[in-house]
């Protein structure tokens, strides 16, 4: 096996147990919360269960948010890739235990909780984009490599979902330890890739500079921003929805998950190396106004087998956008920038996704569920047709690597 194509596994790997330790506290959070103290500390951040968990969450891309560009620029200026990802990971998982350890501790306001789970958010991120942005560094095309980060997300996903739900029937903090297990195994196995991080160093302010030069990133950055904060619309609203409509379990809430994040990372490399073949303009432009359109369908479904249906049909076009935005992140991108481009392109992501659980969960308790959906659902629309003019007119529609020249013109 090629170096690179084993390389390529070991960091889809990577990525996968980031996401699969993320997505095991999804199904039970409001659970976890309730175990964490949410309930006993009368904080008015967590005056109901909707709230505390919305609020769980967003601390956790709180920090993604605050230190995603901090470890992107790290790892520029010094041209090193594996040392950043260690230590997030390791650091990752102190933050993961130290929440295990709340309810042993006790008296520790739901305030402190948000704190730690801000630290772990900052810490995780590093490890999360990173390793990212070594796949960017791979040969063998950037929507095969954008597509192995794709699957590993979505299986990620896909399986920490279901099995986080299991865990959590078990015991509400049995999902926190096994993440924190997980980023240990993390920190090991990435020191077996070689990093292929571009030689020559740059100041922080010159990548700054060379990013701000190409505003054509603003593109892909939009579409990632709608495309997670419909992700973070379902890890929470989507979870107490199915749960409350139709009378679910935290295990069968994680199984109908399980319908949208299966098809999403099966189908995400052999997407990507369609984009490749045919370019980038119809899977994102045309996948995300079906994807639109698709989790409206959600939101209408009367019953949990046509609500399954419909969340495997927005699985299959999810797939079909992804890669080839994270794609044409690398595609604009000079090699000596990609960690801060992809730092920035999960900045764009982690905004999405506090977007998801802030609308959607502000939208689902003032006005009902049924508004919430067709709100995110429209703006999965709206972003479609506002860039379809850029598309055109920029012609960024084709497969390969844009060249420096290129580059420079967008």
């Amino acid at each position: 096996m090629h170096s690179s194509d084993r390389d390529r596994i070991v960091l889809a790997t990577v990525v996968f147990a980031v996401l699969f330790s993320q997505l095991l506290l999804y199904p039970g959070v409001g659970t976890l919360v309730e175990t964490l103290g949410a309930d006993e500390t009368a904080s008015s951040l967590a005056a109901t269960e909707l709230d505390a968990s919305m609020w769980f969450l967003v601390a956790e891309f709180g920090g993604y948010v605050a230190f995603v560009g901090v470890w992107g620029a790290a790892s520029d200026v010094t041209g090193r890739r594996t040392p950043f990802i260690v230590a997030g990971a390791l650091a990752g998982a102190v933050g993961y235990a130290a929440l295990a350890a709340v309810p042993a501790v006790g008296s520790i306001p739901f305030e402190g909780v948000l704190l730690l789970r801000v630290f772990q958010g900052a810490m995780t991120i590093g490890a999360f984009s990173l390793t990212m942005t070594m796949l960017m560094d791979l040969e063998g095309g950037h929507g095969r490599n954008m597509g192995a980060a794709g699957i590993a997300i979505g299986l990620g996903a896909a399986l920490g979902a279901p099995i986080g739900g299991q865990l959590t029937e078990l015991d509400p903090i049995a999902p926190l330890v096994g993440a924190t297990l997980l980023l240990v195994c993390i920190g090991a196995l990435v020191t077996r890739v070689e990093d292929r991080s571009p030689s020559g160093r740059r100041t922080a302010r010159a990548l700054l500079e060379g990013v701000r030069r190409r505003p054509t990133l603003s593109i892909p950055y939009a579409f990632g921003f709608v495309d997670r904060l419909t992700a973070g619309f379902f890890a929470l609203v989507g979870t107490l929805y199915f749960q409350e409509t139709f009378g679910l379990e935290p295990a069968a809430t994680g199984l109908l998950l399980a319908c949208f994040f299966a098809p999403f990372a099966l189908l995400q490399y052999p997407m990507g190396a369609l984009s490749d073949r045919i370019g980038r303009t119809i899977p994102i432009v045309v996948g995300s106004l079906c994807y639109g359109l698709g989790i409206l369908a959600v939101g209408a479904a009367p019953s949990v087998a046509l609500a399954a249906v419909a969340m495997v049909a927005v699985g299959v076009l999810g797939a079909l956008v992804s890669p080839a935005t994270m794609a044409l992140v690398t595609d604009l991108a000079a090699e000596s920038e990609r960690g801060i481009a992809m730092a920035g392109f999960n900045i764009a992501g982690s905004l999405g996704f506090l977007g998801g659980f802030l609308v959607g969960g502000t939208v689902a308790s003032a006005y009902g569920y049924d508004l919430s959906f067709l709100v995110v659902g429209s703006l999965e629309i709206v972003i479609a047709l506002v860039a379809v003019p850029a598309f055109l007119h920029l012609s960024l529609g084709r497969g390969e690597q844009l060249t420096a020249d290129d580059r420079d013109r967008a």
